[in-house]
């Protein structure tokens, strides 16, 4: 697949895949994207996963020609961009290979050597000239492992975005970009908003017409779209107006609860209402919402002293992907001793700018007159 006149796309479709990253159902596959630049000198942009080496190669060889490269380009020494490194040297040992410094200490870690004689390291704005095509290199440090570079080809004004504006999802597979794209980001990249904004800082100064990222589909049209995502995911702000809520019930009295909240929200003139069960949903659907939305709801129950396993686990991938600047609402049952909120406010102390709703739902063991008036009276609020 021709990019432009001299760029190509030789990377690869991965549907035998469940977990990405051993976590991430993936049920449209993954992309393993490298790109191939010819010019006077040729240079290959990353490699693929370990298990499409063999495909990957002769993609290249196919777009080659019979020509030898001259450079390979590293972005990302994570292993499903990596992996074959060391047959693409076997293969081509007269190659430089172009990356950061921290990337050859990894190389030496994956493949026991760091290549020391065919090394050539790059960073911050440094540049290497191939002939019409002058690339110039970028640090994109904790986006999301500290040795990433991106890389800009100032003649066809690509942005070469490694992990950035990546999703889930094989290219042969047509889905909803920004789905699939935020909750790859949520999962994988939300901790680290402060570094993707300086990074977007870095490449607003960039005149940019092509976005090529590691996994997903070349963005060529509408950048801004793609980039205010980033932009609102990164600075954790709210993309979306609605509330969420999470809940989990053990007999099922927790979730008639939610059931009425959801009602009593949509009848006040609610613009969007998302329900999640977090012992059945998929769990990270469940934080890329908590992330989308401005107001979410905690319900839960007291559970040994403390609370429901499957909110325990939920509330702490909130607070590891640094939540913040949202409106939290809480409500727990109990049957005697309820101590579900008190709780959950504890968990999420770390959070930044969180506002806490005055009005919270206490229900003891199922349903009452009182706690079916807290839930008129939270819904109210939220709604306000």
């Amino acid at each position: 697949m021709k990019i432009s006149n001299d760029i190509f796309y030789v990377g690869v479709n991965d549907h035998n895949i469940d977990l990405f990253e051993g976590q991430y159902v993936v049920p449209n596959g993954m992309s393993y994207n490298s790109y191939i630049i010819m010019d006077e000198k040729i240079a290959v942009l990353d490699t693929v996963d370990a298990s499409y080496g063999e495909e990957w190669l002769f993609k290249v060889k196919d777009v080659l020609g019979g020509r030898k490269p001259d450079y390979l380009i590293v972005q990302h020494m994570e292993p499903d961009h990596s992996a074959n490194i060391k047959k693409f040297f076997d293969e081509y040992p007269n190659i430089k290979i172009v990356s950061s410094n921290k990337s050859f200490v990894m190389m030496k870690n994956f493949f026991g050597t760091d290549f020391s004689g065919s090394q050539l390291v790059v960073g911050e704005n440094d540049t290497l000239n191939l002939g019409k095509h002058e690339l110039v290199f970028i640090t994109a440090p904790m986006v999301h492992w500290p040795e990433v570079i991106v890389t800009y080809d100032k003649e066809d004004k690509v942005l070469f975005s490694a992990d950035g504006f990546g999703k889930f999802g094989a290219l042969d597979i047509e889905d909803d970009w920004a789905c699939e794209a935020r909750r790859y980001y949520i999962g994988i990249v939300g901790k680290y908003g402060a570094q993707v904004q300086s990074l977007l800082k870095k490449a607003s100064v960039l005149d940019i017409k092509t976005i090529c990222p590691l996994h997903g589909p070349i963005l060529n049209d509408n950048l801004g779209y793609y980039i205010n995502l980033y932009n609102i995911w990164s600075s954790y702000g709210v993309e979306s107006e609605g509330v969420l809520i999470c809940y989990t019930s053990v007999y099922g009295n927790t979730k008639k609860a939610v059931e009425l909240l959801e009602q009593e929200l949509i009848k006040n003139g609610a613009e969007k209402v998302v329900v999640n069960d977090l012992a059945r949903c998929d769990m990270a659907e469940a934080v890329e919402d908590a992330f989308r939305y401005g107001k979410l709801v905690l319900a839960t129950t007291t559970y040994n002293g403390e609370i429901f396993p499957f909110m325990r686990e939920f509330i702490n991938h909130l607070t590891e992907r640094n939540f913040s600047n949202r409106t939290v609402a809480f409500i727990e049952n109990g049957t005697w001793a309820p101590v579900a909120t008190k709780v959950m406010k504890a968990m999420l102390e770390k959070c930044k700018n969180l506002t806490y709703t005055e009005n919270g739902v206490k229900i003891m063991s199922a349903l009452s007159d009182d706690s079916r008036l807290q839930i008129e009276e939270l819904a109210k609020e939220l709604t306000k």
